[in-house]
């Protein structure tokens, strides 16, 4: 893909442990995604640091669903993860299932029971974290900790069996209900789930628990840094005592923790976006206004922003708050070099050139991009009667404003010098039309004799323009007087406007710039032959500012 990976302190742990031949030579990292919703801005940034490590160290990354808990999950999450993995840019070595090792974690569960380190335990929910102790008291042990090896193995087995309802029994890991980290409390590794596997059907009804699944499904696959955001920092104890006291590992993989992603004006949780798709606050998990990569690939975001602002933003060890204008300014520093521009009119005011021929029409040649001459030019027409854009006029303009007003003369960019002469309005008081004069010795926006005008304006061709729909987005969250976020009511507005006649041909996904509006996208679900529906992508103008 050509971007340079930058060092960073999990880069440092994996060159000591290459220096020392730890894992020989291998770095085998993995992207472990639950499938059981959209992925977000926030897995970009593990998407991008997995894959990219391995790649820096010629090793390989897998794609692995952690697909143990069945309740939650659906084979719709598991088609848009490959969708956005690949659309990001990165391609998986293997592509598994945490559920292709459910008899493996068997066999290792009874392992820990052989050795005393597990047993079964019938406590309630409400019983059990009444047990647990708090952060300032230690936990006491259940009534079922010092139950036999060969009791908990016939009790393991029945729970296999099917012969018990779910939560009537868990099995749990025998460490130490005095520990100062709740999570080494005697933690639950193994559920009761009466319910179809997507994958396994209805072969299991137990199910393992998260923090003992994961590091056997890495021990297995052979991962050397299994690589993960901060929260999982206290569950590292538990990650490495599985793999000890389970044993079969000579060289276990080692857990490294990093900061997850925290973005402004944007909220991350799987469980809150799944509300606002499913109480229709949103058209889906691909709204344009949405965090998911779903969302952002259809509101006209490009993968290589989205892969620049990952690297900008680093890696570290403390969590912080990123401006949300830096992730904008990177896809807008993608762009600007990549999209060219066209005219569009919003809240249009018809011009009249009242001295140009009525019957009469010409081309205009105008620049696909200012800046890129290699981009090249395009045709688009001109005659008697135009659009302007609503805020290129004032009937009594303000102070240093030089677009167009009565008596002003002002530059049609590519075009000409055009006077406004005379406003005509309709009986609301509305305006109607503008009556203007051009100048036809000023074709291509000079004039011989060498005055100058202040202003240039865009315009479109009245008998050519195209209605467009346009939906200018705004954050989806915005902060409320305490700092939290909440909804953002007017996060969309739905209007439309007129577009010279190329965008008849826009096709979904292709991407413009609008003079002096923004860039936008040709939505990728609504646009058909027949209506044109644009999504602005981000405006033209950043407000994020680099750190001095």
């Amino acid at each position: 893909m050509g971007e340079t990976v930058s060092t960073n302190f999990i880069h440092n742990i994996i060159e000591k442990d290459l220096e020392s031949h730890k894992y020989g030579d291998k770095v085998i990292t993995r992207f472990p995604p639950e499938p059981n919703g959209y992925l977000h801005i926030g897995h970009a940034k593990s998407i991008t640091l997995n894959f990219t490590t391995a790649m820096k160290y010629g090793g390989t990354c897998n794609l692995r669903y952690d697909d143990t808990n069945p309740v939650k999950e659906d084979v719709e999450y598991v088609d848009s993860i490959e969708e956005d993995v690949k659309w990001l840019g990165f391609q998986w070595d293997k592509r598994l299932w945490a559920s292709e090792y459910f008899e493996k974690m068997y066999e290792a569960a009874v392992e820990l029971i052989k050795k005393g380190k597990a047993y079964v335990d019938d406590l309630t929910p409400e019983q059990m974290k009444e047990y647990r102790g708090t952060l300032k008291e230690p936990g006491k042990e259940s009534p079922c900790r010092n139950q036999s090896v060969e009791e908990n193995l016939k009790l393991f087995e029945e729970m296999r069996a099917g012969k018990y309802a779910d939560g009537e029994r868990v099995l749990r890991a025998k460490i130490d209900m005095a520990s100062p980290n709740i999570n080494m409390r005697d933690p639950i590794i193994y559920r009761i789930a009466h319910i179809t596997h997507h994958n396994t059907g209805d072969k299991w009804c137990i199910y393992p628990m998260y923090d003992f699944a994961h590091p056997i499904e890495d021990a297995i696959e052979g991962i050397t840094h299994s690589i993960c955001t901060l929260e999982f920092e206290d569950h590292r104890p538990l990650y490495d005592w599985v793999l000890r006291e389970v044993g079969w590992w000579e060289t276990p993989p080692q857990q490294i923790e990093f900061a997850r992603l925290d973005l402004t004006n944007t909220v991350m949780s799987k469980r809150y976006l799944k509300a606002l798709v499913d109480d229709a606050v949103v058209e889906g998990w691909d709204d344009p206004r949405m965090p998911t990569i779903a969302g952002l690939r259809r509101r006209g975001y490009t993968p290589e922003a989205i892969r620049d602002f990952c690297e900008r933003i680093g890696v570290s060890k403390a969590n912080s708050k990123v401006e949300v204008s830096l992730l904008e300014h990177c896809v807008r520093e993608d762009l600007q070099e990549k999209v060219g521009n066209r005219n569009v009119i919003e809240k249009p005011i018809k011009v009249v050139i009242t001295n140009y021929p009525e019957d009469k029409s010409e081309m205009i040649t105008i620049e696909n991009h200012n800046k890129i001459p290699e981009m090249g030019t395009r045709q688009v027409p001109f005659s008697r009667e135009l659009y302007i854009d609503g805020d290129d006029f004032m009937e009594v303009p303000a102070k240093k404003y030089f677009r167009m007003f009565p008596g002003n003369e002002v530059r049609f960019k590519g075009a000409y010098f055009i006077k406004c002469n005379e406003v005509v309005k309709n009986e609301d008081g509305s305006i109607k039309e503008l009556l203007c004069t051009y100048d036809p010795e000023s074709r291509g926006g000079e004039s011989p004799d060498g005055r100058k005008v202040k202003g240039t304006i865009h315009w479109v061709d009245a008998k050519t323009a195209v209605k467009i729909r346009i939906r200018n987005y705004d954050y989806l969250m915005i902060p409320d007087e305490e700092g939290n976020n909440q909804l953002n009511p007017n996060s969309v507005e739905d209007t439309w406007g007129y577009g010279e006649p190329l965008l008849a041909e826009a096709q979904p996904g292709e991407r413009f710039q609008f003079f002096r509006h923004g860039y936008y996208v040709a939505d990728s679900k609504l646009t058909t032959d027949d209506e044109k529906v644009f999504n602005r992508i981000v405006g033209l103008k950043s407000s994020w500012k680099p750190a001095k």
